[in-house]
């Protein structure tokens, strides 16, 4: 128990260490935004660049992993659909409810874990599961949010358009995009650029988790607190239990079993953290961040203890 520990009181101290410093005026909320913003705009998208760009895809791509994340997140999707309809939740809370038991925090959260417990493939994890954020489970639970709000003439293919271009434009999937074309195009990178990617890669883990921290202080903890403790289950316990089923059962329909036990284990906790940063900013904007925020603090909490206990279980 004291190796897991090792690996998950870092992840969690440097959350505390950061909701403590702005909790007691050594850091500004403002500051907050900015480092979060140095994270998304530069630092993560030179460490996606730097672990694609250097391997061949075949390498840097596990098909197995992908359709087993792709087939976890999906059937969470549908479960807690399903449990929130039977429930009779509003439409806008039952899309809040769906997107915060679906989506991780990879970025922020799931890399430093990984970098702590798999260095090697810590990059070429976080750029797996970055695909199948971006481009299948962010989307769709978007599209269920707007589908909540009331019709005003806009179809659903221009609203998906939209959504394309605006994962497009995020400068993680820019940097992920320019890994691919230079991994296929075969280019040798000069040293010092690619000393550079490495310089910008290593600070990722420690200010992500830091922001984290200190976006948690002044926190609403207003809102339907049943609701918060149901989108906590589903992030925590439903959604990687539903991933070690689809570990278990998707290759047998498939024919793609994924035979790589550091990648079995890093697709379970991939699920199995807690729901991205923005979470609450989308959820203002249909007028539910209470919820959200509520969800948000109980998910990064609950984490600790449920990761340490997953670890456990998986070593």
């Amino acid at each position: 128990m004291l190796e897991i520990l090792a690996i998950t009181f870092p992840i969690f101290a440097l959350v505390a260490l950061g909701y403590g410093s702005v909790r007691f005026g050594a850091f500004q909320p403002s500051d907050m935004r900015a480092l979060g913003l140095f994270v998304m705009n530069v630092a993560l998208p030179a460490l996606l660049f730097n672990a694609v760009a250097g391997r061949s895809l075949t390498e840097t791509l596990s098909p197995a992993y992908l359709s087993i994340f792709l087939a976890g997140g999906l059937a969470t999707i549908v479960v807690t659909w399903i449990w929130h309809t039977a429930r009779g939740t509003r439409p806008a809370r039952k899309a809040i409810a769906v997107m915060g038991s679906t989506c991780p925090n990879s970025g922020f959260v799931g890399y430093p874990l990984m970098l702590l417990l798999l260095p090697d493939a810590a990059g070429m994890i976080l750029a797996m599961n970055l695909v199948i954020e971006n481009f299948v489970l962010i989307p769709l639970t978007l599209l269920l949010l707007e589908g909540s709000r009331p019709r005003t003439g806009a179809g659903i293919g221009r609203e998906l358009g939209r959504l394309i271009l605006d994962v497009l434009r995020r400068p993680m999937v820019l940097g992920l995009i320019a890994g691919v074309a230079a991994s296929l195009a075969g280019l040798s990178l000069p040293s010092g650029f690619t000393r550079l990617l490495d310089l910008l890669a290593q600070s990722t883990g420690a200010i992500a988790l830091f922001v984290i921290g200190g976006a948690l202080v002044g926190t609403p903890i207003r809102g339907n607190r049943m609701l918060a403790a149901e989108i906590v289950a589903g992030k925590l316990l439903v959604h990687p239990a539903l991933t070690a089923l689809a570990l278990v059962f998707l290759p047998m329909a498939t024919g793609l079993p994924l035979t790589n036990p550091d990648l079995q284990l890093a697709v379970i906790l991939s699920a199995a953290m807690p729901m991205f940063g923005i979470y609450a900013l989308l959820a203002q904007d249909y007028g539910h961040e209470g919820i959200a925020s509520l969800a948000l603090l109980g998910a990064t909490a609950g984490a600790f203890f449920t990761l340490t206990g997953l670890l456990a279980l998986l070593s």
